[in-house]
């Protein structure tokens, strides 16, 4: 009767311990960002949006795209690509996925069609968008 309660014992231990293991390998760990830093850089972006120079207008989302990419790699969202990583973050990581999709989509724009430009307020808006992203990230 020993034997047997102690054998019982050690194997509920074990299965305890596998579980416990297992639990901790597939969690998924929350990545912590510096906060101060990716701050300082967004405000710098806002800060470099100047209504009498439309260079800044494209230049400040292109920025903005670039920042929120960062966040998202260091996150540890897998993805060759921007598009890619947003696919594969869905709408659980952030507020309001649509918005991110076409804040980015103006980048690309930006960045693909030589003659393309927006506004101030088109700028302003996007970055909004950047910002409330790297809100939902949690890196600002």
């Amino acid at each position: 009767m020993d034997s047997s309660f102690f054998t019982l014992f050690v194997s509920i231990f074990i299965i305890g311990v596998l579980v416990f293991v297992a639990i901790l390998l597939t969690s998924h760990k929350k990545y912590t960002f510096n906060k101060i830093e990716y701050q300082t850089v967004f405000l710098a972006i806002e800060n470099s949006l100047v209504r009498s120079n439309a260079l800044s207008y494209n230049m400040a989302i292109v920025d903005a795209d670039k920042l929120l990419d960062k966040a998202l790699r260091e996150s540890g969202v897998q993805g060759k690509t921007m598009g890619e990583r947003l696919k594969k973050c869905g709408k659980e990581k952030f507020s309001n996925l649509n918005s991110v999709w076409s804040a980015h989509k103006i980048r690309n724009q930006i960045a693909h069609e030589p003659r393309f430009s927006v506004s101030y307020e088109q700028s302003k808006r996007a970055l909004g968008i950047y910002r409330q992203a790297l809100k939902d990230l949690g890196a600002i």
